[in-house]
């Protein structure tokens, strides 16, 4: 075997990697029966609410009237106004909630307000602490279905979480928001169907107390939740996924909110796979331990349209070593490999996305691609978000 050949085997099998793990999934969630989270009883644990929330002032009443309606007696909720603005400590305290605000410049993001609102509840800790975000619609009933499953399990939980475009926007988000719905909600549920754990969202997370305050909230990420489960996951305490607790946000209306958004989401999810899953992989394989493994090869599926990228320029690569009188296998591997992702989002939009994207919206796809090249030619000019930002909601 010649070194070309050599070389251009070993990539195409590193590259379906990911691919066999997205079609594993999706296969997962479409063919296996789902887990049942066993009901919520008359009793529950107690729980505490936390809201982070920097400028949220103008969308936080209907997230505190979602929470306050699913409270019990004894359950607090308590809204961490991080760095704000705005009058967002203002409009929590006239709801009749508990508000803590914090004030430190040098220290901006989610996860720092998380562990602020912590240290405010150690003194009288709950039983169970539930996170949401400001922006957040939480259904009803999930709050229940959060402590009862956290309770049950003694793991953190994560709901199902959803985005759909918000009304008015000029931005047409349907392929955006199918392509969450299979991040979110199939591949979750396939890890689910198999037994196995999933990733934390951001939103609609569910921890024991002893466990979140075990954890070391990232503060400094811009991916916080991404690496807090698999954080937890390395401790022993993985997330399971209860798709019957739902919460829903809006994608930003301003083409520049949406781009922010994607980019922080995207650039910290690469940064994982290229700095964090190796170590977590070797730690997995070293303990046998399966629920890490699947996280790790969750993670390292990449966005979709990295993937695709990734295949084309292998499948151009293959295709002129066979040219030049090489093996055929790396080629055949390679389409091999498109075969599956193309197989899982078809699967995936006939399950759970032709509601939002018809057939008639896929001319859509082409401007969504156009979008995300835009971003990666961002990223790779340099041009990188280095602590987190909120997105641009006005």
């Amino acid at each position: 075997m010649d070194a070309v050949t050599f070389l251009l085997d070993v990539w195409t099998a590193l590259l379906g990697i990911p691919c066999v793990v997205l079609f594993s999934e999706v296969i997962a969630a479409s063919l296996l029966p789902q887990q049942d989270d066993g009901g919520v009883g008359e009793r529950r644990a107690r729980i505490a609410v936390i809201v982070p929330a920097h400028n949220e002032s103008i969308g936080l009443q209907p997230t505190l009237d979602d929470l306050k309606s699913q409270l019990r007696s004894g359950d607090r909720l308590l809204v961490v106004a991080d760095n704000c603005t705005d009058d967002t400590a203002s409009v929590a305290t006239k709801a009749g909630v508990e508000v803590a605000v914090r004030s430190d410049p040098a220290k901006i993001g989610k996860g720092y307000a998380l562990d602020w609102g912590l240290n405010q509840l150690a003194a009288e800790p709950p039983d169970v602490v539930i996170m949401v975000d400001a922006d957040c619609r939480v259904c009803p009933g999930t709050m229940d279905r959060l402590a009862s499953v956290c309770s049950k399990t003694n793991r953190p939980v994560q709901a199902l979480y959803l985005m759909t475009a918000p009304f008015g926007s000029s931005i047409n988000h349907q392929v955006a928001e199918f392509a969450w719905r299979l991040k979110n909600w199939v591949r979750p549920l396939g890890l689910s169907s198999l037994g196995l754990p999933c990733q934390l969202m951001g939103s609609g997370m569910a921890f024991p107390w002893k466990v979140i305050r075990e954890a070391r909230l990232p503060g400094d990420s811009i991916v916080e939740d991404l690496k807090l489960g698999l954080d937890l996951a390395r401790a022993g305490t993985a997330p399971v996924f209860c798709p019957s607790a739902i919460v829903r946000s809006t994608f930003p209306k301003s083409a520049a909110g949406a781009h922010v958004q994607r980019q922080r989401w995207e650039q910290g999810h690469i940064a994982l796979i290229l700095t964090l899953a190796p170590r977590l992989l070797l730690r997995a394989l070293q303990r046998r331990d399966a629920r890490l493994l699947a996280l790790v090869l969750d993670l390292c599926v990449p966005p979709l349209t990295v993937l695709g990228g990734m295949l084309t320029i292998s499948l151009v690569l293959t295709g002129l070593a066979v040219a030049a009188g090489h093996s055929s296998f790396a080629a055949k591997l390679t389409f091999c490999c498109m075969m599956l992702v193309f197989a899982s989002i078809l699967l995936s939009w006939l399950r759970h996305g032709r509601d939002i994207l018809p057939g008639s919206s896929f001319a859509l796809v082409g401007s969504y691609l156009a979008g995300k090249l835009h971003l990666y030619k961002v990223l790779l000019a340099g041009d990188k978000i280095s602590r987190w930002i909120r997105a641009d909601r006005s």
